[in-house]
């Protein structure tokens, strides 16, 4: 895994003018199957992708924190909301709510999330490979694909399996 991430951000970079043209065609041709395509796609990847082995999306980026992701997790800390924001959050440039730091402060030393079952939505849903209406999200998809080996593995089979 670690030869993987090592070379991960150049093979996107490699790739990120090719990958680029084919979301722009996809966004103006968007195949009638697309979010079925994906999401078969993204569950053979993760079949096979053990993300305990990875965790770079925890080491090298933060999720946005949605104010219900705020309230669930300063719950189960027994914290008030405003509590858990003034530890371990700020707000960005964009005025979402962000880890004051990465590697995110939640992830263990064997890659285990401490915060697994009330983890915020954007972790729940990373790498985004299976959602709905995923043409709306090929810029998102470009940058994970530099993050996250099955994201990137997953759009190489898309261009594959949908050729533009």
């Amino acid at each position: 895994m670690k030869q993987i991430l090592n070379n991960l951000n150049k093979l996107a970079k490699d790739k990120h003018i090719e990958n680029k043209k084919y979301f722009d065609k996809l966004k103006k041709k968007q195949p009638k199957n697309l979010d079925y395509v994906m999401q078969d796609l993204h569950d053979a990847e993760f079949k096979k992708t053990d993300c305990l082995q990875c965790a770079n999306c925890c080491k090298t980026t933060g999720p946005l924190f949605t104010l219900a992701d705020i309230e669930r997790i300063s719950k189960s800390f027994r914290q008030k909301p405003q509590q858990f924001i003034e530890q371990y959050l700020r707000i960005d440039e964009d005025k979402d709510y962000v880890l004051k730091s990465v590697p995110c402060t939640f992830l263990d030393s064997e890659n285990y999330c401490m915060i697994y079952d009330v983890r915020p939505k954007a972790c729940r849903e990373f790498p985004h490979t299976d959602r709905k209406k995923f043409h709306q999200i090929s810029d998102l998809t470009l940058k994970n694909v530099a993050i996250c080996p099955a994201a990137y593995n997953i759009v190489e089979e898309m261009k594959k399996k949908l050729p533009l």
